[in-house]
């Protein structure tokens, strides 16, 4: 099994810089009141910072809007999945509790102000690439799929699309749920900020070893110098 960046991607986005981690084993059917303290103290914390101020203008969400941008995505019409879920907090509508593994993933991405994504681990190799023909995603709650455009990026294992616009959209078929054991964490940044996604890298792994008892068994991160992690 592997993650890797496909070559093309870095000719339009040079500095991508992707952590990842892999945790297997988790029981997700628990109720871990650890995990939605911690949360609540993140949605709180964030949302402290940010009332009243202009998220899209925050620093850390600069390099995204500008990334959108240069993938020819509009970022005021496809929003930046992290600038999404900081907006949500500072307009003061919460965040719900969905799962303690997505739960745990939306505490890291606020307190790191990073797109966190938490996808199914699949025996297929996992990528980030432009679409093309054949690819198909399926929306939240849909019944039917639908194909994303080709040339743009994209989350896949195989033909199956679990991300639209690179970090926009999440797949109803690369969703948690609760009987999900094994995790695949992407942590989506830039050379620039490495630092920072390895602080949320070990703070993630510390936490899944702290609530749900799982060493991850593989850690790593993806850039131009190193495309791909095997694992």
């Amino acid at each position: 099994m592997s993650f890797r960046i496909q070559p093309e991607v870095f000719e339009k986005l040079p500095e991508v810089y992707i952590g990842a981690l892999v945790v297997k084993g988790i029981d997700n059917t628990k109720d871990y009141p650890e995990i939605t303290a911690f949360l609540d103290a993140c949605v709180e914390e964030i949302h402290a910072k940010l009332a009243g101020s202009k998220v899209k203008e925050h620093p850390s969400i600069l390099p995204f809007r500008g990334a959108f941008s240069e993938l020819g995505m509009n970022p005021n019409k496809f929003m930046p999945s992290i600038e999404a879920l900081a907006s949500r907090i500072e307009k003061g509508k919460g965040m719900p509790h969905i799962n303690p593994i997505v739960d745990l993933g939306n505490a890291i991405s606020l307190k790191y102000l990073l797109p966190l994504g938490a996808h199914p681990l699949q025996a297929l190799d996992e990528e980030v690439r432009f679409a093309r023909e054949g690819d198909i995603f399926r929306p939240f709650g849909a019944e039917q799929d639908e194909q994303p455009d080709v040339g743009e990026l994209i989350y896949a294992n195989g033909n199956i699309v679990g991300t639209r616009r690179w970090i926009w959209r999440q797949s109803d078929i690369s969703k948690i749920e609760r009987d999900t054991t094994d995790v695949f964490f992407p942590i989506d940044g830039f050379t620039f900020l490495s630092s920072q996604v390895e602080a949320a890298l070990d703070e993630l792994s510390e936490l899944c070893e702290k609530f749900f008892g799982c060493a991850p068994i593989a850690r790593g991160a993806v850039c131009a110098e190193h495309p791909e992690m095997v694992f």
